[in-house]
This record gives C-alpha cells, sequence and structure tokens, in this order.
C-alpha cells in the first residue's frame, strides 16, 4: 500500500480554481483522530497515505454516508458547506446496471433516434411501423423465441445455466422482417454493431443521436460497439463509461468520489481519466479520489495526506495543500516520494 511510482507524466488541461468548500469537522470513524478536513470543490482533490490510515473511512464511510445521509454513516461533528453539493456520486464498476440487454445505445439513449431514423425509413412507413418496433425489449420487430436477447437460457437443473444463442434469429435479436429494413444500406442489426466513433460518422448532423454519443469517444471509448453488453465491459471501461455519462448529463455542483481508479490501467488510459476529470471540472463538477498512483497525485490540484502508518497508528491529518505543499512536508511519505520524483 505504499505510493506507486511510475515511468510516465500525466498531463492536466489546466488547473482549476476552487469555488467554496465541504469542512468535515471531527471525524472519528475506525481510526480517524477527530480530524477536521477541509475539501476544496471545483477541484481535482486526491486523498494521500499508506493503506489502512483511513483514506476510505474518511472519504466513503463519514463524507460520502453523511452527505447521503446514509444510516451507517461514518461518525463525526459535522460537515460544513454541504448545501454547496446538489449530489455526490460514487463512480466504480458497480454503479452501472450492467445487465446483458443494455448496452452504449441504450445507456446513452442514442439508441432512441437511431430507432426513429428506422422508423422514418420508406420501408418502414410502408410497413406502418413505429420506433418502438425495432427495440429489442418490447414485442414488434424483435424475436420473440428469445424475446430480443439473442439467446435462449437452458436450465440444467442442478448446474448453472447453459445460454445459447438462439437459432430463430442467430443471435441477432431481431425478427427476418426487422432485419430487411435499412438505413443507409445498413439494418438494424449492422448499425448496432458500428463502434461508438463509426455511428458517429454514419448519423453525423444527428445531433439527438451524435450529441449522445460524443461524451463516450471523449472518455475513450469510441472503440466499443453500440450493441455490445455492458456485462462484457472491464471495470476501468464501466468506470469511463460512468464518465462518460457525467459528461454527458453536465452537471454542475455535482461531486464525484472514486477510489483508486488506476488500478489496473495502462498509463495512456490514466491519461484519458484525467482529461475525463477536466472535462467534468470544466462543467463546474468537483472530484474527489482516493489514489496511490503518484502521477496522479502529482497531477491534483489539492491533496490531503492522512497517516502516518496504517491502523492504529494512522488517522492522522499529516499535510494538506498543492503537491508542492506536500514535497515540502518533513512528515510525509507522500511528500518524500513526491521529492525524490523532482530529483530523478
Amino acid at each position: 500500500g505504499s505510493v506507486l511510482k511510475s515511468g510516465y507524466t500525466l498531463k492536466r488541461s489546466r488547473s482549476f480554481a476552487a469555488h467554496g468548500e465541504l469542512v468535515i469537522v471531527g471525524a472519528r470513524e475506525h481510526n480517524l483522530k477527530n480530524l477536521t478536513v477541509r475539501i476544496p470543490l471545483g477541484q481535482l482533490v486526491v486523498v494521500t497515505g499508506v493503506s489502512g490510515a483511513g483514506k476510505s473511512t474518511l472519504v466513503n464511510a463519514v463524507l460520502v454516508g453523511g452527505l447521503q445521509r446514509s444510516s451507517d454513516r461514518g461518525d463525526c461533528d459535522a460537515i460544513e458547506g454541504a448545501e454547496r453539493v446538489r449530489e455526490v456520486v460514487v463512480v466504480d464498476a458497480a454503479s452501472l446496471a450492467r445487465s446483458p440487454r443494455s448496452n452504449p445505445a441504450t445507456i446513452s439513449k442514442a439508441f432512441d433516434g437511431i430507432r426513429r431514423r428506422f422508423a422514418a425509413t420508406p420501408a418502414a412507413t410502408r410497413m406502418g411501423v413505429d420506433a418502438g418496433w425495432f427495440s429489442f425489449n418490447r414485442p414488434g420487430g424483435r424475436c420473440e423465441t428469445c424475446q430480443g436477447s439473442g439467446e435462449i437460457v437452458v436450465d440444467m437443473q442442478f448446474l448453472d445455466d447453459v445460454r445459447v444463442v438462439c437459432e430463430q434469429c442467430d443471435g441477432t435479436r431481431y425478427r427476418r422482417e426487422a432485419r430487411t429494413i435499412t438505413f443507409q444500406q445498413r439494418n438494424i442489426v449492422e448499425v448496432l454493431a458500428l463502434t461508438l466513433e463509426e455511428a458517429c460518422e454514419v448519423f453525423l448532423g444527428d445531433t439527438s443521436i451524435v450529441s449522445k454519443l460524443k461524451p463516450f469517444v471523449e472518455v475513450g471509448l469510441g472503440y466499443l460497439q453500440l450493441g455490445q453488453p455492458l456485462s462484457t465491459l472491464s471495470s476501468g471501461e464501466a468506470q469511463r463509461l460512468r464518465l462518460g455519462l457525467a459528461l454527458a448529463e453536465g452537471k454542475p455542483r455535482t461531486l464525484y468520489v472514486l477510489d483508486e481508479p488506476t488500478t489496473g490501467l495502462h498509463p495512456s488510459d490514466i491519461q484519458v481519466l484525467v482529461h475525463c476529470f477536466d472535462a467534468l471540472l470544466a462543467k463546474g463538477s468537483s472530484i474527489l479520489v482516493v489514489e496511490h498512483n503518484l502521477e496522479l497525485i502529482r497531477s491534483a490540484d489539492h491533496l490531503i495526506d492522512l497517516g502516518p502508518e496504517g491502523g492504529p497508528g494512522g488517522g492522522r491529518l499529516l499535510a494538506t495543500g498543492t503537491p508542492a505543499d506536500l514535497a515540502a512536508s518533513s512528515i510525509s511519505i507522500t511528500g518524500a516520494a513526491l521529492r525524490d520524483m523532482r530529483n530523478l
């Protein structure tokens, strides 16, 4: 659980000035030693320290639990400035409903516009079908044998269920009649096989579709297929998809909380993640991250360092401020690591 060193450098689009702050007063949950901690809003704030220092307790139990008025929230005297935050969103792989029927087209709501385009084609007009007919979640153009799932679940009694491709539609989810209707020489199945980037080109000029997909391309997910089940995404992809949704929603005064989001990510993916953070900050949001990755720590607008040890020896506020402020600290392990980086 020490600070992770790296051989790359993250780039921020710009630094962001704080607009107000949250103040956690008297946090005493688990090993926290009656801490009062200021968290600037409108900035990328990173909470650092060795494993067991109390980072997740402070952020998830005390702050998030307190803002969400959870019944099991962490113990503290008060959270001042809570009225400055309209919503707190915990961004993790579990924050998406990743059912087999959910995909980038449905979760972005771009599928609404795509189905309208198909319903407006001459062939669909002749058949007298509407946009809802092209949904695989309701009767109409979908395959009724598999009810639009593309697969049949075989009950194996005492063993795990087995999923097999639907023979009626060959796993396409749609009836043959639906597959004969085309938009720009593609049927609905072929459109769902497009990547998000390709779909932006095919539907260029249709803002009801492209504006919904662009945020996901911006967070580096342009290679995903429109119809790719969300259940197939990695945790890093699911995390970025959630950030893409946040970008699309563009809600100011929202606090986004992430717990070690760089775990398992390639440096290029971490750079994309930082660009997502900056795009959200530019929309008036705030980002709070628990992290060990030294490059992300060095890129922060503001740091909160806990320690000095894990468990009973932790839970103290060692240093706060900019990365330069931490580097000047004589008692912070994170600060020492930041000094080492400057000396490389």
